[in-house]
């Protein structure tokens, strides 16, 4: 207690310092793969991405994003062996919050998509084992996250493919690809606002205290998703067919009709992407506010105040801003080539694998899932359209997400440790 009343000044500076440097991995990193597919398939430009980011990210974390947070992440480690010392809590989440932020400079500054959520879960299990012992952590829970590694992708993959499949059979193949387009296109725009809105109102929303049945949520996701049908109509309608261009390539009028969904996408993933995750990533900035201010006091949930939430999203707009190129690259173009039919098919893959995941308890990650959908619709024009050597690549940086984390996390902790006592 009597150095958090010594040095309490000192951590609030060193919680928001760190909490923007995460904040700035978490928009250069988890944003840019949630925005790669619009990105890599031509749909947007990356000023544009930057902008949908910086609006919706920022609606999606101050409306949805949440008021508490779970101090200790997702039960992943038991504080209550520190409960008398909670300066080593600090120690423990500042440390956890350097150590993820680092780890998430070094993937993005390589292109390597990694999960945000396990690189932090990492970071705080390297300071349970090094501040509280092996017991205090929930291993179970980090068994789930294996789990992840396998399951997101394959489930993200397959439901893509699926989906490339019926556009396949329903429009490419057709008599007429570009009138299919047309007439099947405000179907696939329902899908979007349908799908997009449940990630929302099942992940997002809880915190509004709404407390939807999911009779009523599936009611409200029907109306929204009606709804941007309508709007996308009026925009598919003004779509001409481009003869010129489709000279070169067969199809290219069918996806200047799937251009403009991209955009909607676009805008609903990033809504979503900052309801759901900007208050994750900020959750032990939360956390050593809420002790220090409290004099040492640790509690399981911790209110999340909103300066706290504005500061998260002005750390990943700059941070996809900087360097979310990087990831998006990788994304949208170097696992294999995507166009606006494909770019919507992993989108909407990655949207509806999120709903299914968060209605059945399944441990799945959603920047696994995203590239598991760009596998996917690559993996439908067969496995040379795949870029082996990339996925590879990506693999193994999941692999060593969790323990790169809980590495640097446990050496930081120890350095706070040594300087402050």
């Amino acid at each position: 207690m009597e150095i958090i009343a010594t040095h309490g000044t000192l951590f609030l500076v060193l919680a928001i310092v760190f909490g923007l440097y995460m904040t700035w991995g978490i928009g250069a990193n988890d944003v840019a793969n949630a925005m790669g597919t619009s990105v890599g398939s031509g749909a947007i430009s990356i000023r544009q991405a930057i902008l949908i980011a910086a609006i919706f990210e920022f609606a999606g974390a101050l409306i949805a994003g949440g008021n508490v947070t779970a101090t200790i992440r997702k039960g992943i480690i038991d504080p209550g062996p520190i409960a008398q010392t909670p300066e080593l809590l600090v120690y423990g989440m500042l440390a956890a919050l350097l150590a993820a932020a680092i780890w998430l400079m070094i993937a993005t500054s390589r292109g390597w998509p990694v999960s945000t959520s396990h690189t932090i879960v990492g970071a705080i299990v390297g300071f349970g084992v090094a501040g509280i012992g092996v017991d205090a952590v929930q291993w179970a829970a980090i068994g789930q996250i294996a789990i992840s590694w396998i399951l997101s992708p394959l489930l993200g993959g397959l439901i893509a493919w699926l989906l490339m499949l019926s556009i396949r059979e329903l429009i490419f193949t057709s008599d007429n690809p570009f009138l299919s387009a047309k007439r099947w296109g405000p179907f696939y725009l329902f899908l979007v606002g349908w799908i997009v809105s449940l990630v929302s109102l099942f992940k997002g929303l809880k915190h509004l205290d709404l407390h939807l049945t999911n009779l009523q949520s599936l009611m409200v996701a029907t109306v929204i998703g009606l709804l941007v049908a309508i709007a996308g109509k009026l925009m598919i309608d003004r779509v001409q067919p481009n003869v010129s261009a489709d000279r070169d390539f067969h199809f290219a009028s069918v996806e200047r009709v799937f251009a403009p969904m991209m955009l909607f996408t676009a805008c609903a993933m990033a809504f979503a992407h900052g309801s759901n995750d900007v208050a994750n990533g900020i959750g032990p900035m939360a956390a050593v506010v809420s002790i220090v201010q409290s004099g040492g006091q640790v509690g399981q949930e911790s209110a999340l105040p909103l300066w706290i939430l504005g500061l998260g999203g002005i750390g990943i707009v700059v941070g996809l801003a900087t360097m979310g190129y990087r990831v998006m690259q990788t994304i949208g173009v170097r696992i294999t080539e995507l166009t606006p039919t494909r770019g919507y098919c992993a989108t909407l893959a990655a949207a509806a694998t999120v709903v299914l995941a968060s209605k059945t308890g399944l441990p799945v990650s959603t920047t696994h899932i995203a590239v598991g959908a760009v596998m996917g619709v690559g993996l439908a024009r067969g496995i040379g359209a795949l870029d082996m050597r990339v996925i590879g690549n990506i693999f193994v940086s999941w692999l060593v997400t969790l323990p790169a984390g809980a590495l640097l996390a446990a050496i930081f902790f120890f350095i706070f440790k040594a300087i402050f006592g």
